[in-house]
């Protein structure tokens, strides 16, 4: 009996060891992940920000002074050494984050999540989001300044890896049940291509395809206007373009081939954008001009951003950096301020392919078979056997879709051609606007970038302001790549490229402020092709009426309009339904709904509950006006939600008005009713549920970690107001991703915010401590010192030292 028991207990021994020690499917390794000594108790600890670590390569001792903020002040003598620092720095606060998402940009999520990421990864290399790297990489190894600078950086990187011991490994390598890599110049290149593809514009070719072989072109072009009636572009309307020499491409005498698409891959989320402007000293409260920027994505932990202070005796520059980059992205030195927001251009077409056989190695090209080029991509899989993917590149670029991945058919594929593939030493941009001195050397830095196009506003302590939208575009002919093109004739190529110096730009415009907000970059007087590509609408005039309203502004003017919950568009429908409205059919509850959002001032605050009903309302209205898009078994995208309201109000019997599912013949004035007692019926579901919705807890803002299936990393239910469409661009998931303020004294004075903290570690105090005053519309005083001696409002110091 007693050889029974030791057998039993001996096997239980063994199942509890296999079980503590073993990854079973998406639960780590229990043992090893309670660990006292390795597992995630090792994560609670403070960062170690003083004391003197040794790093190899680096020429001279290099300065690391905190502030009260975990933010790291470096000060180094020369670039390299900078740079090594900030590698070395940016990891040892932000290691998983900043690797994690360049498995991500690759294609490589099922390697640590398994077979679940597998249609993800696919996606990516489909996109030739590897291939894009690649060439980005040889354009900046065109650079050997920028080559050395990234060497060194990923130095810095690698010099914090191998310091670590796997019980101080970040959490979520323990919970993922995996190891970090060395950083290498591919995985920064990665990563600004995750940038790019996340902020590469509307991409609607094949889903103005089937629309417009649906509605036939006159009914397309009014649901889907290059213009709309109301435009406040980017660039002032009185600019001048008689400069510009080079005229806009022919367009060809070819068909476009209506085929029918089924589904096509998720596209970066709507609401990427982001808000800047600038106002010159005749604007300024001060005589200084001042700066602003708040980039809109979406809102993660650990945050997108990490904020630092890079400094040499040649530069001294301060800012939300990526991590995994160089240099500071938004910020300021003691002589420029700079920002960007996303200009959301059209700079990605895709070509029909017609292939000569099933063994897809031909395909047409101008009456003759081109030779395809086959990329094998290996997509390993954590648990399972590695995954092959045959993706097929022609010179459009990879043949996305096909019979294996969302396609038609044997012989025929979908190329994507992309200005991301094309390669751009965008990093040498981020290295001069950190050293630029005045306008001159902002615009000469602005020339190296190719991608994503931004609106890049520039403020100097010159008292220059200045907005060019940059990027490289196509010169393209009128319609091109609003649709599908046939791949095989050579006039739908991109025939050229809109000169640099004709990119749409202002400087010191005449009425004192320059601003974007991913409108439209012109109106028509533009020469060259530009199409409404989802631009939006409400924030732009909410922040040109606001500097067009008085002379000047101050600093509480700026985080005012940084935080303003104004809504436009409620503000432009909702009187309209008012007048519209049958009130005769409402019970007394729905009357007592309809008085409440009556009475609204049109301000998305967290506490009231008007916000949250008109909420409901557009989504019940906006859905049923396009209801014949529902269900389709087509790709099919939405018209525009201004269009929506121009035609409710200026076209309120159109066909769309109609439901589809009801015999009654109806109108606008019938979706507003319809609409509305959904609305109310639906929001008294929610309160029976959850309670008042008051519209900090309808709406529900949160700040999610990266791995989302981690509530116990998140934040749920912030105090914020604002939606999409206000300027506080803050929804469920996403909004203002930092916010700085910058005013061009000497030496410059500046606020940021962003919601987040600056470690990566859950465990820390400093992971997410900004978010309630991100909430709040607070923000930090910028400590922007002006040498490594300056000591004031430092808390620890550290000395990166030489490795002997």
């Amino acid at each position: 009996m007693k050889y029974l028991k030791f057998i039993g207990t001996l096997l239980l021994t063994i199942v509890v060891f296999y079980i503590f020690n073993t990854k079973l499917g998406a639960i780590p390794p229990i043992g090893k992940f309670l660990s006292p000594s390795h597992g995630v108790w090792q994560n609670e600890t403070n960062e170690e920000i003083e004391g003197t670590p040794q790093i190899a390569g680096l020429s001279n001792e290099v300065k690391v002074h905190y502030d009260d903020q975990l933010i790291p002040h470096i000060f180094a003598q020369n670039d390299l050494d900078l740079y090594r620092a900030q590698g070395y720095i940016t990891a040892k606060h932000r290691l998983w984050q900043m690797e994690f998402q360049t498995y991500a940009a690759g294609g490589r999520l099922s390697e640590i999540i398994g077979e679940k990421a597998l249609d993800y990864d696919r996606s990516q290399r489909r996109k030739g989001m590897v291939f894009g790297a690649e060439n980005a990489l040889k354009k900046m190894e065109e650079d050997p300044e920028i080559v050395s600078f990234l060497e060194a950086y990923s130095a810095g990187v690698n010099a914090y890896i191998n310091q670590l011991e796997e019980k101080n490994f970040p959490v979520e390598y323990k919970l993922l049940d995996y190891k970090p890599e060395q950083w290498t110049a591919k995985k920064t290149a990665l990563l600004l291509m995750y940038m790019t593809d996340m902020l590469c514009g509307g991409d609607s070719d094949l889903e103005y395809s089937n629309a417009l072989r649906e509605f036939g072109k006159e009914r397309f072009d009014f649901l889907y206007p290059d213009f709309f009636d109301v435009n406040d572009p980017v660039i002032p309307k009185e600019t001048d373009w008689s400069f510009i020499d080079v005229p806009i491409t022919e367009i060809p005498q070819s068909q476009l081939p209506l085929d029918s698409i089924a589904e096509t891959m998720e596209k970066p989320h709507p609401n990427n954008g982001s808000n800047n402007w600038a106002v010159g000293p005749q604007k300024s409260y001060s005589g200084h001009p001042i700066l602003a920027n708040d980039p809109h994505l979406g809102l993660n932990l650990p945050s997108i951003w990490f904020v630092m202070q890079l400094a040499t005796p040649k530069h001294n520059s301060y800012g939300a950096t990526l991590p995994g980059a160089l240099g500071v992205i938004s910020g300021f030195n003691q002589h420029i301020a700079w920002g960007e927001t996303n200009a959301t251009r059209d700079v990605k077409d895709w070509y029909k392919i017609e292939f000569k056989d099933e063994n897809r190695t031909q395909y047409k090209y101008n009456s003759e078979w081109r030779t395809t080029t086959l990329r094998i991509e290996e997509i390993k899989i954590k648990g399972k056997k590695t995954f092959l993917d045959s993706v097929i590149y022609t010179h459009h670029g990879p043949v996305s879709y096909d019979h294996t991945f969302k396609g038609n058919g044997q012989k025929e594929g979908y190329a994507m051609k992309w200005i991301g593939h094309i390669g751009g030493n965008n990093q040498r941009t981020f290295i001069d606007l950190n050293n630029a001195k005045n306008y001159d050397d902002y615009l000469k830095a602005l020339q190296h970038w190719v991608a994503p196009a931004q609106n890049f506003v520039f403020a100097s302590n010159q008292g220059d302001i200045a907005l060019w939208v940059q990027g490289l575009f196509p010169n393209k002919w009128q319609g091109q790549g609003k649709f599908l093109m046939d791949g095989s004739k050579p006039e739908n190529d991109w025939q050229s490229f809109i000169p640099k110096k004709f990119n749409a730009h202002t400087k010191n415009p005449e009425r004192g402020f320059v601003s974007s907000a991913n409108q439209h970059p012109v109106d028509q007087s533009y020469p060259y092709y530009v199409f409404n590509d989802g631009y939006e609408m409400y924030r732009n005039r909410i922040i040109n009426d606001f500097f067009n309203s008085k002379s000047t502004f101050s600093i509480e003017d700026f985080k005012a309009l940084q935080n303003n919950n104004f809504n436009l568009k409620a503000s432009e429908l909702l009187p309209y339904i008012f007048d519209h409205l049958d009130t005769s059919v409402l019970s007394t509850d729905e009357l007592a709904v309809l008085e409440t959002i009556k009475a609204w001032d049109f301000n998305s605050d967290p506490e009231k509950l008007a916000p949250s009903i008109w909420s409901a309302w557009w989504q019940e209205l906006f859905y049923l006006v396009w209801d014949e898009y529902k269900d389709r078994d087509i790709a099919l995208d939405y018209p525009f939600a201004y269009q929506t309201i121009y035609m409710l109000k200026n076209y309120p019997d159109d066909p769309f008005m109609d439901l589809i599912d009801t015999p009654e013949k109806e109108n606008a004035n019938n979706l507003f009713l319809i609409s509305f007692k959904n609305a109310v019926a639906h929001l008294k579901e929610w309160e029976s549920n959850n309670g008042n919705y008051t519209y900090v807890k309808y709406k529900g803002t949160r700040v999610g970690h990266l791995l989302q299936a981690l509530p116990a990393f998140s934040r749920f239910n912030l105090p914020i107001g604002g939606d999409g469409s206000t300027v506080n661009a803050a929804t469920n998931d996403h909004g203002p991703s930092w916010r700085m303020i910058v005013e061009m004294s000497s030496p410059p004075k500046a606020l940021g915010i962003y919601p987040g903290g600056q470690s990566g570690n859950p465990g820390s105090k400093y992971y997410d401590n900004f978010i309630d005053r991100w909430a709040d519309g607070d923000y930090f005083e910028a400590l922007f010192l002006q040498d490594s001696n300056d000591n004031k409002g430092v808390i620890a110091t550290q000395t990166l030292t030489p490795k002997q």
